[in-house]
């Protein structure tokens, strides 16, 4: 049927059976104009932008008691916020929709996804800030961005870092997002941190449970305000899984928090110093005490209770004996009455440095200065006339001061001191600055730990080969060995008046001494290494072996035996590369360098003037011929040079760490 047939039968055909014409064309015209004139404002309606709900009225309906809305899932979702306590939060100031950006009016429109950008805004927020130049006023809001920044490198923002509304955990999950209170000061963050536990209890259900029972949970839960809380231990922004060695020595660190000075003794032990290093693999505190489930130390059910302890120590040391039990992971030698052996051990060690280095250091400076004025004054040593000696043994200008086994058992000994210190260094100062990069370097602890203890077996083989040596001589010589003759090395009386009147010649009062073949500070520095060896020796045996050392000794013995060894080791370093360098290179008349011990040959006329009661004995005797040599061919000189120069190079950059070290550089 066509439109005009249509018309004619409509309604507006009239009584005498249809209208004019031009009525129908008016009617047509009129219907046109109204559809485009109510399209045009519809479009108009569209094009004009769409003004945001105020606060006031998303409160209206939000700020009901009890109002909630069906989720994507059917059930109802609670959406009540009080408006009271909104206002009075940080985001008060803030228009709902300033977060709830996809909020274009009332009522919301549907099937939107909802999604709210804690980190976009914040970040925002800071730029305009830094654009603007405003950033000191806007201080706390830097302070927000640092730890978004914290947060996005943490598991909380994985697994879209991107979309906040896809991570394992978000801002506002932990901070309340309508109620997210000003901190300033203590008290306003108390209620934060006592809700805490269980706000991460939300997420962690198994580990709340288990630090409701701890000795943290308790005093939590009866609102002391200091307890630790899941924040203390994990941090409250960058936290990340605890199956990771890097998170694991953040928790050890935030422990010593609030437990200051156990954690500082246990950084003295070789568990601490490790961990210290950036190395998570040797005992940690919750370890020992546990996590979660921390209980205090007298509580049956502690793991460092007394009836517990072994077996606590036997997770890691499977061999572990009663020994361990009484080991004092957190002892300190400031502590007499708690621990009197460490300190003992401390003030006799103390002692011993001090002594030490306080004579031979004074020692040094005297000697440096007469012999720099004697120099200046010029005081030299007379020359040697060689008539003197018999004709065919003027081409010798050389005496053989140290054959060669001496010669290989000192560089032995020297490279094993040398490789201790270096691979001991790093673990003893593992607080300083270097000490994770040099033992980074010596491929970490484990392997610097096998390396010192080859390292100390090469030194204790040399010492035991000598006392070997000596023993077959002195036995097969008994009857007529002079045990405190010109060439023995025991101490005697003379050496005690060759001192006299070396400190007479220091302060000018009398002539140098002349001195036989082995000088008293020679005496001591051979007699040194047997001190040394039996307190660094044992006590690194005792450490070495300790399934051994606790079956048949205290624990307390590993704490003495750490601090001797390690206050030992740092007076052999010192020593060795302050005095013994100076003795036999630093001072003026062997700067800067002495060869003899790397070529056992001296001129004659040095030998003269060092040891010159042993020469004229010598030269009296006529046994001077049987130590005359010829002078080193230049490649020896040379090698000789260059070997001692790396050695006393080496030497000083060890002294430098320990130095550094010890003064927490």
């Amino acid at each position: 049927m066509s439109p005009k047939t249509l018309l004619d039968r409509s309604v507006f055909s009239g009584h005498s059976g249809s209208w004019p014409r031009p009525c129908i064309r008016l009617v047509f015209l009129a219907t046109f104009l109204m559809s485009f004139c109510l399209s045009v404002m519809a479009q108009d309606d569209a094009d004009k932008p769409v003004t945001p709900p105020e606060n006031a009225a998303c409160l209206g309906c939000h700020n009901i008691s009890g109002f909630a809305m069906p989720g994507p899932d059917g059930q109802p979702r609670p959406l009540h916020v009080t408006g009271e306590k909104f206002n009075a939060s940080v985001h008060g100031i803030q228009k709902c929709v300033s977060c709830h950006q996809d909020i274009k009016g009332i009522p919301h429109e549907k099937g939107v996804e909802r999604k709210v950008g804690c980190v976009q805004c914040h970040r925002g927020l800071w730029d305009e800030a830094r654009l603007a130049g405003r950033t000191d006023d806007e201080e706390k809001l830097g302070v927000v961005v640092e730890h978004i920044e914290s947060y996005m490198k943490s598991i909380h923002a994985r697994p879209s870092m991107a979309d906040q509304s896809r991570t394992n955990a978000t801002c506002y999950d932990c901070h309340d997002a309508h109620y997210v209170m000003p901190i300033n000061g203590e008290k306003a963050d108390r209620p934060m941190r006592l809700a805490t536990p269980e706000i991460c209890g939300r997420c962690h259900t198994e580990q709340a449970e288990e630090y409701k029972t701890s000795v943290h949970g308790m005093e939590q839960a009866a609102g002391n305000v200091d307890a630790a809380t899941c924040i203390d231990c994990h941090t409250p922004h960058n936290i990340d899984s605890p199956g990771l060695d890097s998170n694991k020595l953040v928790i050890t660190e935030n422990c010593g928090n609030c437990h200051e000075e156990p954690a500082k003794a246990y950084l003295h032990t070789y568990h601490g110093q490790v961990n210290k290093l950036g190395y998570a693999y040797t005992a940690k505190c919750f370890d020992c005490h546990g996590s979660h489930d921390i209980q205090r130390l007298e509580d049956p059910t502690a793991r460092m209770h007394a009836d517990n302890r072994l077996e606590t120590c036997r997770t890691c040391h499977e061999n572990a004996t009663e020994g361990y039990a009484t080991f004092q992971p957190h002892g300190n030698s400031h502590d007499f009455e708690k621990y009197p052996q460490m300190w003992l051990a401390t003030k006799g060690m103390i002692g011993l440095l001090i002594g030490t280095f306080a004579f031979f250091w004074l020692h040094s400076a005297l000697w440096f200065y007469r012999e720099w004025k004697d120099r200046k004054e010029g005081k030299n040593r007379p020359h040697i006339d060689m008539t003197e000696l018999p004709e065919k043994f003027q081409t010798k200008t050389h005496i053989r001061r140290f054959p060669r086994w001496w010669r290989i058992a000192h560089l032995i000994g020297a490279l094993s001191i040398m490789t201790l210190t270096l691979t001991g260094v790093g673990v003893l100062y593992s607080e300083a600055s270097w000490a994770p990069g040099l033992v980074a370097l010596l491929g970490g602890p484990q392997v610097a730990a096998w390396t010192h203890r080859v390292a100390a077996i090469g030194f204790m083989g040399v010492f035991l080969v000598h006392l070997v040596y000596f023993a077959i001589r002195i036995g097969s010589n008994i009857k007529t060995f002079q045990w405190f003759g010109p060439n023995s090395l025991i101490p005697s009386f003379q050496d005690l008046k060759d001192a006299i009147e070396m400190f007479k010649w220091f302060f000018g009062v009398g002539p140098r001494p002349n001195f036989d073949r082995w000088t008293y500070w020679e005496k001591f520095d051979y007699w040194a290494p047997f001190w040394g060896m039996t307190i660094i020796g044992l006590s690194g045996l005792m450490m070495w072996y300790p399934s051994v050392t606790a079956t048949y000794l205290p624990g307390w013995v590993f704490n003495v035996a750490t601090i001797v060894h390690g206050e030992e080791a740092f007076l052999a370093a010192v020593f060795l590369f302050t005095v013994h360098f100076f003795n036999n290179h630093f001072r003026p008349d062997n700067f800067p360098q002495s060869t003899t011990m790397f070529t056992g040959r001296m001129t004659l006329e040095d030998y003269r003037h060092e040891h010159r009661r042993d020469y004229e004995r010598l030269l009296a005797s006529g046994e001077i011929e049987k130590y005359l040599v010829n002078a080193p061919t230049p490649p020896q000189s040379r090698a000789a040079s260059m070997l001692g120069a790396v050695l006393i190079t080496v030497g000083l950059t060890l002294l430098t760490l320990v130095i550094t070290g010890f003064l927490g550089l």
